[in-house]
């Protein structure tokens, strides 16, 4: 997951939002790393769940990665003005966007992890020019 994440990151370009689905466990988090870690992050790389959002700045980036495992109402997004982070130039790296159905932006990418007995199966889908752009250049 790690290297996925770290090849991922190398193509994102224009990308803005990408959900990442899957049960506890299977490596969304792992995979964000990975790719935290390839556009230059040094420290540790957690899951938000208590705080729903962790901002990072990579250089001239700003990057803000969602966990919205523990949502109970919409509310709560609206509490942490969560508008202000899908700007242009900043990237939102959002774990269950299920649970916020209808009120995120169009995902670029949406990223779904199923747990195998020996690994993982990953499967990309893009909804937007940019998001078919990174599953070019990673195919």
């Amino acid at each position: 997951m790690v290297a996925l994440g770290r090849q991922m990151a190398q193509v994102l370009a224009d990308v803005r939002l990408i959900g990442f689905s899957g049960d506890l466990g299977a490596g969304k988090t792992t995979l964000v790393r990975g790719l935290l870690q390839a556009l230059g992050h040094e420290g540790a790389v957690t899951s938000p769940t208590f705080t729903l959002v962790q901002p990072y700045t990579l250089g001239s980036r700003s990057i803000f990665h969602f966990d919205l495992y523990r949502l109970q109402d919409p509310q709560e997004l609206e509490d942490i003005g969560w508008r202000e982070y899908f700007q242009p130039g900043q990237l939102c790296l959002l774990e269950w966007p299920e649970k916020a159905q209808g009120l995120l932006p169009v995902a670029d990418i949406d990223v779904m992890i199923q747990k195998l007995n020996t690994g993982r199966r990953v499967v990309l889908n893009s909804q937007t020019p940019a998001g078919d752009a990174v599953i070019a250049a990673l195919s």
